[in-house]
Order: C-alpha cells, then structure tokens, then sequence
C-alpha cells in the first residue's frame, strides 16, 4: 500500500510527498549543493552575455541572453535535481485536460482587459514606446512581467495551501481518501493521525498551483496576442502606424514573407504580457474566480495532504 501510495504521489505532481525524494531533495538543497550550481550559472550566463553583447554590439540582447542562459540552467537542474518532471506533467495535464471549465473562467476576466487593452492598442504613445524598443529590451519586458507575475504568486498562493491544508482535518480523512490507494487504511489512522506538512511539502503545493496558474496565464497571454494581431491587420492601416511611429511599417526581421510589421508584432508581444500580468492578479484577487478555479484545484490538494496524512501513518507503523 506504501508503494501504491508513493505511485500516487508521483502520477498526482506531488514528487515531495515520497518520503525518499523528500531526503534526496533536501540533499540537493544543502548550501554546500547549491554553491557550485549558482556560482556555475552566474558564471554561464555573464559568458553568454558579455559573448552576445559583444557579438551584436547590443548590451540589451546581452543582458537578455545572459539572463536566459541563468534561467535555463536553473530549470534544468530544477528538473533534474529537485525531481519537478512530476509537477511540471500534472500541470500541463490538468491544464489541458480541464479546458472545459479553465474557458469560462477565462471569459469572466477576457471582455474587461479586451476591452482596456483595446483602447492602449490604439493609443500612439504605446505604439511609439513599443515600436522604438530593440528585440532585446521587448524580450527583457515579457521576462520582467513574468517574473513580477510569478513573484506576485509565490506571495499569495502559500495562503490557498495553509488554507487547504487546515480544512483537511483527520476527522475528515475517510472522505478525502475515497478513491485512492489509501482508502482502506485512511479509517484506522483517523484517530491518531496528525495534519502536518513538512517545509517541502507545502513548498511542492505552491508549486502545483504556481505552474497550474502559470499555464493558465499562458493560455490567456497568447491569445490575446493572436488577437491582437488580427485586429490590427484588419483595422490598422499600414498609413495609420506611419503617423503613429513616423515611419513606414517595417517587415519582421527573417520572416518578412508574414504580411504582419513588426511595429504590430512588438505591440502585440507587449500588451500580451502586460495581459498576462494583469490577469494573474486578477486571478488571485478577484473572489468569484477565486472560488471557481480553487474550487476545482483544491479537492485535488485536500486529498493529496489527506493521502500524505495516512501515508505517514503506514510508514511509521511498518518502521
């Protein structure tokens, strides 16, 4: 039943809640493991840049490249060492698997930032800001939403974890556990059992929620850019961006066989992370979506601290 649990664990995102990875990531986190991977990835990544700057003679395609390079060998040995395979497959297959109530949630914020980002779409001020940024500070922008978007998370979504896993209280153990490995032992352990989460294992919640909610950001992001660029190839003559930028619209550097200008391909790029960042707030703020998208997530997290909860229970009891 151990083992079956642990199977569970694992096909359910939550990799921290095995007791051996839970030692063998704590392992990797010791200071004396992460010295050598941060001084390693500082030292790839300022390579990188300087390189790239140096090559382009373009400081802000080297800082890109440089924090780009940081940032991949973090998520690399993320996968590789902290075990996130597991979490990063559950989102992406709750995501896509759960289009069917993700899209409604979508639509209650879509009308309202359409309809803001409309009017910014057809502002010449952003059409001027946009259009004058290099490809390199439009990059550094998208990253610089995404990270104050998933800094803004990581402070809110603890909240939804502490919540969950106060409401999963022993006496409700036989009900949570229904449906899982751990159903016939969940009644014998009810009355001793204990709801405690380890450092770790509320850590791997919070992550389970940050990449859910980033796929969803994602989602939303990309299709406001794909619109974006419809609406503007539709109602936006190429004579209009010349008044706006004060210069005729330029094709999109090796791609200028796309009938799109790169003037409206940076703007699109811009007000789609912009809306991404915006609807990530609205996301967590926001209490009738709230409601609806942690309805539906937070069984899945109620069940995964109530099979936890006898899981410990079975090992200390086999130990």
């Amino acid at each position: 039943m151990i083992a079956e649990a642990e199977r569970w664990f694992e096909q359910h995102g939550l990799p921290y809640f095995v007791a051996g990875n839970e030692r063998r990531v704590l392992a990797t986190l010791r200071r004396t493991r992460l010295a050598p991977v941060i001084v390693v990835g500082l030292v790839v990544g300022v390579a990188a840049g300087v390189g790239t700057g140096l090559l382009t003679t373009d400081l802000s395609t080297g800082v890109l490249v440089g924090a780009v390079a940081v940032a991949g060998l973090v998520f690399v040995y993320a996968l590789v060492s902290l075990h996130l395979q597991p979490i990063v497959r559950w989102a992406v297959r709750q995501t896509f698997g759960s289009l069917g109530w993700l899209f409604p949630l979508i639509t209650r914020a879509l009308p309202l930032l359409l309809l803001f980002m409309t009017f910014l779409f057809i502002n010449t001020e952003v059409w001027q800001v946009s259009s004058a940024l290099d490809r390199g500070l439009l990059w550094l922008s998208v990253l610089l939403f995404a990270t104050v978007a998933v800094a803004f998370l990581l402070v809110r979504l603890p909240e939804e974890v502490r919540r969950v896993s106060d409401e999963a209280d022993d006496d409700g153990l036989v009900r949570i556990c229904r449906g899982t490995p751990v159903e016939a032992a969940s009644s014998e352990v009810t009355e001793k059992a204990a709801v405690t989460l380890s450092p770790l294992q509320r850590a791997n919640l919070v992550l389970v929620l940050l990449f859910s909610q980033a796929l969803q950001v994602l989602l939303l992001a990309v299709s406001v850019f794909c619109f974006f660029l419809v609406f503007g190839k539709v109602a936006i003559s190429d004579s209009v961006i010349q008044s706006w930028v004060g210069n005729p619209p330029k094709p999109l550097p090796s791609l200028d066989w796309l009938p799109i200008s790169n003037e409206l391909f940076q703007v699109s790029v811009f007000l789609a992370a912009f809306s991404g960042l915006y609807f990530t707030v609205y996301a967590v703020t926001d209490e009738n979506y709230r409601s609806q998208f942690f309805t539906s997530i937070s069984e899945e997290l109620e069940r995964a601290v109530g099979v936890q909860t006898v899981y410990r229970a079975l090992i200390g009891a086999a130990a």
